[in-house]
């Protein structure tokens, strides 16, 4: 199975002015700038292309791999089900730095994903300038033409919003984690030694195309 994954920008949060148009007969009055929202919403997408199940993960921390793979066990433990003959998952990706293949959090989070599911896990990178042939990205410009005459006051705001749009008049499942997450979190080179042991790099490609076999399929 492939599935699509990236975070869009940041969604700053209040009575800004998104540059839109609104279907209200009177226009909502609103702030001429945002330079300093009391919240910020990181937008996690995974979208499964075959399907056109999107599920979109909201934070009001900061993006981090912690966050990234926290999304990806969401999406999992939600849609297992729908997916129990699944054995191998491809994940299309760019190479942010929070998904990088030499992040070393990202890299150790991957593993235990791949062990605790019991799925053997392909990440396969787009290169650099590239990122706008992912799949998933189709679905943030979908959401932005949808939300973007409203003033998104509220963060229950933003998530409902989210929830009306839809892609190939699919709804998409939306989720809040309400968590906060600590930049700069890495292991030591030891620790990666060890993890490097657990993933199969291409031998053409070692950055782009990297392998993770579960420990017990």
């Amino acid at each position: 199975m492939r599935i699509s994954i990236d975070a869009k920008a940041k969604v700053n949060i209040g009575e800004f002015s998104r540059g839109g148009k609104s279907r209200e007969e009177e226009p909502e009055e609103a702030l001429d700038h945002d330079m300093n929202p009391d919240i910020k919403m990181v937008p996690f997408g995974i979208f499964e292309p075959t399907t056109d199940h999107l599920s979109i993960v909201f934070s009001t921390s900061v993006e981090t791999s912690d966050f990234v793979v926290d999304c990806l066990e969401l999406w999992w433990e939600e849609n297992k089900e729908r997916h129990a003959d699944i054995r191998k998952l491809v994940i299309n990706l760019d190479n942010g730095p929070h998904v990088s293949s030499r992040r070393t959090q990202f890299i150790k989070r991957m593993i235990e994903f791949a062990d605790n599911t019991g799925l053997k896990i392909q990440l396969a990178y787009y290169p650099p300038y590239h990122s706008k042939y992912n799949p998933v990205e189709r679905c943030w410009g979908v959401l932005e033409m949808h939300w973007n005459g409203t003033l998104l006051s509220s963060v229950n705001k933003a998530i409902k919003w989210a929830e009306t749009m839809t892609w190939n008049s699919v709804h998409p499942a939306v989720h809040l984690i309400d968590k906060v997450y600590q930049n700069g979190v890495k292991l030591t080179k030891e620790a990666m030694k060890i993890c490097e042991e657990r993933i199969e790099r291409s031998g053409n490609l070692p950055k782009w195309d990297v392998t993770i076999e579960p420990a017990f399929g």
